[in-house]
């Protein structure tokens, strides 16, 4: 069972932008649709349905069967794709990259956040129903983002040339990858399992988009996941009138910058993620994936000879939509164009661009999602557990700086008293009479009595902080024990979700691990969820 729940704010770990839309601060409001509470998905479901059309739900699921034609697809899987022909059905998306071996725990987090908001909203609308949804950014190229996987601290990484779209990288080299990860493996069940898991999804596959779909459908398949690749013409074809407009009238960049300043006015502490372009698409074609920009009156695609005029690149654009790829400012629209979408599941940094685009998507008339911070996890064992108890450390102070927890802890076990607050309130009561003195002389006198305080009130600092060195290094056997847990729990000094891959919990836990993620999960919830597995 859980042993702690934190709320966003007080791990430090999130930014000012997405704790005040957790906070639903009201200046925020205009940047979103509908704050995700299980209530406001009624009016949700009634604006998407009013919305998307039966041929789109016809064209989704004809893409869909296709695209599952190599892979064993459950029985609720195809269920749910075989629903999405029913105006009553919605789904609930989750994105995110090509991460060899699925990367970061935090994947993991999403998937089962979307499966279980499914859940929750079939038991409160049951007359509607609800798709978990994982798409694929086949189309991404920032190879170097997804090219490892950290495993016992160590980085598991795939060295090779790469250029274009991730998705249609062939897989030569992976066999190699394939011999370093299962040589660190030990002969158990699970570790047994976990070398098949890799081996049937990335040497028997011929690609990278193969190779996901096959890894994530054999993880989540049983809950019903479907896997969507965005990367698909039929699916393009439905998005060629938003991608005519973005090439012609170039409305994205107007109204994103428009939002990107709204949001500096607001809190400049607030971080702008994305910065639109004038054209917000690539073009893709056999290793190419470079930018569509307008010179004059051609349009070229940076990098290459490669150009039209407009009506040239209009024709083009109807014959092979599968060459025109939407950016991080334009995916989005296309997602919501292509699904009955309700709610879109990512991480903090995803959702502050998406608090950027609702505008955008107003000007294209497309209903904008609600969007939900996925759950985020600590895991430990019941041995750190017990160790915490023994050292007198509550979960909460993990999430300090390791400078700031070590401070804090001697300050309360020290035997001796490290704040000299009151020594200092001693000091300026002091000064207060020397104040006194000074208004019935000359004014230079006053100056010379704020030095001095200054001066002394500085030393006492300089003696509080010597006094704390002291104290930590007298303590420091105490101290390493508390650091080398954290070390642990937050690898880097960063959150446990970021760094370790899926696979050392697995060792352990096999299966079991994401059938305790699917016990725990409230999506709704919005806390940091703090798990003993």
């Amino acid at each position: 069972m859980p042993t702690d729940c934190i709320p966003f704010r007080e791990t430090n770990y999130f930014s000012s932008l997405i704790c005040d839309y957790l906070d639903e601060k009201s200046e925020l409001k205009s940047f979103y649709n509908r704050f995700p509470k299980l209530e406001n998905f009624k009016d949700q479901i009634a604006e998407k349905k009013e919305s998307f059309n039966s041929e789109t739900r016809a064209i989704l699921v004809q893409s869909l069967k296709k695209q599952y034609g190599s892979v064993t697809i459950s029985e609720t899987t195809l269920q749910h794709v075989e629903a999405l022909s029913d105006r009553n059905t919605f789904t609930i998306t989750t994105g995110h990259q090509l991460n060899l071996f699925t990367g970061p725990l935090y994947f993991f987090y999403k998937i089962v956040s979307t499966i279980n908001l499914c859940k929750e909203l079939k038991a409160a609308y049951p007359e509607q129903h609800f798709v978990p949804i994982y798409w694929m950014a086949t189309e991404d190229h920032d190879f170097e983002e997804i090219n490892y996987f950290n495993f016992r601290g160590q980085k598991v990484q795939w060295n090779r040339e790469a250029s274009g779209a991730v998705g249609e990288l062939q897989l030569d080299g992976l066999d190699q990858v394939f011999e370093v990860f299962a040589s660190q493996l030990n002969s158990t069940t699970n570790a047994q399992e976990l070398k098949k898991l890799f081996q049937n999804a990335y040497l028997e596959h011929q690609n990278l988009t193969d190779a996901m779909r096959y890894l994530v459908n054999t993880l989540f398949g049983s809950y019903g996941l479907v896997i969507v690749d965005g990367n698909d013409s039929d699916l393009k074809r439905l998005f060629v009138p938003y991608i005519k407009r973005e090439l012609v009238d170039q409305t994205s960049f107007e109204m994103v910058s428009q939002a990107n300043e709204k949001l500096n006015d607001l809190d400049g502490n607030y971080k702008i993620q994305v910065n639109p372009r004038a054209i917000n698409l690539f073009y893709i074609n056999k290793g190419v994936r470079e930018r569509i920009i307008e010179t004059e009156d051609q349009y070229q695609v940076l990098n290459t000879d490669i150009n039209w005029s407009k009506d040239e690149l209009l024709e083009h654009l109807d014959d092979s939509p599968e060459r025109f790829s939407p950016n991080v400012i334009l995916r989005p629209l296309y997602q919501e164009v292509i699904l009955p979408n309700l709610c879109y599941i990512g991480g903090g940094g995803e959702l502050a661009y998406w608090l950027q685009l609702r505008s955008n998507f107003e000007k294209y008339d497309i209903v904008f999602p609600m969007l939900l911070l996925r759950n985020s996890v600590l895991l430990f064992t019941d041995k750190q557990k017990d160790k915490l108890e023994k050292l007198n450390i509550s979960v909460k102070d993990l999430f300090l700086t390791q400078h700031d927890l070590k401070t804090k802890v001697t300050e309360q076990i020290s035997e001796v008293d490290i704040n000299f607050s009151s020594q200092k309130a001693h000091l300026k009561q002091q000064f207060e009479e020397l104040y006194k003195l000074s208004e019935q002389t000359d004014k230079s006198f006053k100056g010379a009595v704020a030095a001095q305080e200054r001066k002394q009130i500085k030393g006492l600092e300089h003696l509080e902080k010597r006094l704390l060195k002291a104290q930590k290094r007298k303590l420091r056997d105490y101290l390493d024990r508390i650091a080398e847990i954290q070390d642990i729990l937050f690898p880097s000094q960063s959150l446990q979700e970021r760094n370790m891959n899926f696979s050392e919990f697995y060792l352990e836990h096999g299966s079991s691990l994401i059938q305790k993620l699917i016990q725990e999960l409230k999506p709704l919830k919005g806390e940091f969820l703090v798990l003993t597995i």
